[in-house]
């Protein structure tokens, strides 16, 4: 494989998330490349609709072009579908680990048809509708990066969505500033009418505290997706439990951070510090360990939305 393809995709993890290039490390060499490559073609179609560098200073675009950057996005992962020589790295490194682990193309659709719904606006009316827009910018990614590790059984892909439901969730209640000053709101419509609340006005300091209630609910309605995740982690080769469940823990905290912080929970983007790594990379060890012995009730068949 390439090595300045894997450089480019280990810095764009690097500098794109820290949780996640913690956790990265703990894969075997084999699937942290693969993990690393799917990372970084994420990160890129995140990036070209957003307008940012690497998850930050974001200025999205006006429709026009952002429609544009769209189709740009589809029209290139439909060549590296094809096989064509792929010049941008990002494509090169998609294309690399889909022929390699067999990712489906319809899997990379939906992932796109996320950012479809951001760039057509869209507005979520309940939590289920919310639940649509978190699967396909982050359960499908889910559903991809469980391949990568080796998961063919449906029962753990479908664990492996629920993961990536929770991380969005999370996303979600932890950037709900940002997001509304670039007039982006994923958070249902009703809980915004239960608040009178405004999704035009969400950034406003005066809706703080009304905010944090809502970040709450958002919080705990992740709460049953971790617990789901957990559940497959168990069906993961035993590197690749420990990076999951790590990633996994580190998320919560994320999110059980903005829960504890109320209206504070958007004065600093929040997050989880070097010695609270460590912590948490003890405790993923643990709770991958027990997961793999563990007999674990059936998935909840109201989280069996989408997989």
């Amino acid at each position: 494989m390439n090595q300045a393809l894997l450089d480019h995709a280990s810095t764009t993890m690097k500098q794109g998330s820290k949780s996640f290039a913690a956790a990265s490390r703990l894969f075997d060499p084999a699937t942290q490349r693969s993990a690393l490559l799917l990372y970084t073609w994420c990160r890129h179609c995140d990036d070209v609709i957003d307008g940012q560098a690497l998850g930050h200073n974001g200025h999205v675009p006006p429709a026009g072009e952002a429609l544009a950057r769209l189709e740009g996005l589809k029209d290139a992962t439909a060549a590296a579908y094809r096989g064509e020589p792929m010049s941008d790295p990002a494509f090169a490194a998609f294309q690399a680990v889909a022929q390699a682990h067999g990712i489906e193309q319809r899997h990379a659709f939906a992932h796109l048809e996320g950012f479809a719904m951001d760039v057509a606006g869209r507005r979520y009316e309940t939590l289920d509708d919310t639940l649509e827009y978190c699967y396909h910018v982050a359960g499908v990614v889910g559903l991809m990066m469980a391949q990568v590790m080796g998961v063919t059984a449906p029962a753990t892909l479908a664990r492996a969505c629920d993961l990536g439901l929770a991380f969005q969730l999370t996303n979600i209640a932890r950037d709900l500033v940002e997001d509304a000053r670039v007039g982006r709101c994923y958070l249902p419509a009703q809980w915004l009418r239960e608040m009178n609340l405004c999704a035009d006005t969400l950034a406003a300091p005066a809706h703080r505290l009304a905010l944090a209630v809502l970040a709450k609910r958002l919080v705990d309605a992740a709460e049953p997706y971790y617990t789901s995740a957990i559940a497959g982690i168990g069906a993961l080769p035993p590197r690749s439990a420990w990076a999951v469940a790590t990633a996994l823990e580190v998320y919560r905290a994320i999110g059980l951070k903005v829960r504890a912080a109320g209206a504070a929970a958007w004065d600093r983007r929040q997050g989880t510090h070097t010695a609270e790594k460590v912590v948490l990379l003890g405790k993923a060890a643990y709770v991958a360990g027990r997961a793999r012995v563990t007999d674990h009730p059936p998935r909840p068949e109201h989280l069996a939305r989408f997989v």
